[in-house]
């Protein structure tokens, strides 16, 4: 492969694992001149290839990546696994975005809580390009089976969904004017070390058809569980101890059950990805039950 076909497939790799956001950071995170990326770049996007936003037709990726690339290269960027690439850099990014809300309320910092909120546009743009992926696998492939084809459509939607509940664990900063109790806050801590690990266990279970992980993600649900009863039960005893005649007072712990729901909601999505996990590799069809039903 020469030099400038290598460069090529660097800046294809990087806007389907990395989201760059312009031309600039994709020049950057290669070393290389902007000038150049433009002078690659152009042509691809001209006949569609690349896509507003950095996004890429994946049918033309493949053809582009054949015409620069050895055979086993290609066979290793296309389909399936490069889907599951593309999951996996989603789910890193998410965890990611959760750590930085956290440390936001940690330090009762409001520039990281920003920053947190920044990082959910990577993660709303990363859903759509998975779902366009998705799409050309199932139009390229006739033995695709749709369905479960669909199911990385809704993990990559769960990632999502839990990126929203980083914005609300965010948000506490900012909304708020006064820093989270210390006794809550060791409750917090272990929802959100459970909350990162059962993420993690999740997606073991979706992208390695590690199922059997299960068992332990349902004994982190209920940890998760009983930290969110606890730590309720000590803002309620700090309710009863305050007087509400500073609307902030008030606010604080409206934000504070928000927060706390927050983790609470990233765990039953947890759960969810479980359950899509275990339908992709075993064929053991999710529950027509709502969770809270259950």
């Amino acid at each position: 492969m020469g030099k400038k076909d290598k460069t090529l497939k660097d800046i294809l790799d990087l806007i389907l694992y990395e989201n760059p956001s312009t031309q600039d950071e994709i020049a950057e995170r290669l070393g290389i001149s902007r000038r150049y990326v433009t002078q690659l770049l152009q042509p691809l996007v001209k006949d569609g290839t690349v896509k507003r936003a950095y996004m890429i037709d994946l049918k033309s990726y493949e053809e582009v990546v054949e015409s620069v690339a050895d055979y086993s290269t290609t066979k290793n960027n296309t389909g399936n696994a490069l889907i599951n690439d593309m999951l996996n850099n989603m789910s890193r990014h998410v965890h990611s975005q959760l750590e930085m809300s956290f440390d936001a309320v940690l330090e009762y910092d409001e520039d990281k809580a920003n920053k947190a909120l920044e990082m959910d546009y990577a993660t709303n743009n990363m859903v759509e390009k998975i779902r366009t992926s998705v799409e050309t696998i199932v139009s390229l492939s006739k033995h695709s089976e749709i369905s479960k084809s669909i199911l990385y459509n809704e993990i990559a939607y769960d990632l999502e969904r839990i990126g929203d509940y980083c914005g609300h664990i965010a948000k506490f900063v900012i909304n708020d004017v006064y820093e989270v109790d210390a006794n809550v806050l060791k409750k917090l801590k272990k929802m959100y070390k459970t909350a990162q690990s059962m993420i993690r266990l999740s997606m073991m279970a979706f992208i390695e058809g590690k199922t059997e992980l299960k068992d332990d993600l349902m004994e982190q649900e209920e940890t998760i569980h009983i930290m969110q009863s606890k730590a309720i039960n000590l803002i309620a005893t700090q309710m009863a101890e305050s007087t509400f005649d500073e609307k902030e007072r008030s606010n604080y712990f409206i934000y504070l059950f928000r927060l706390i729901k927050a983790f609470k909601r990233i765990g039953d999505i947890s759960v969810e990805m479980m359950d899509v996990a275990v339908e992709f590799h075993d064929n053991i069809p999710r529950p027509t039950t709502p969770r809270t039903f259950r």
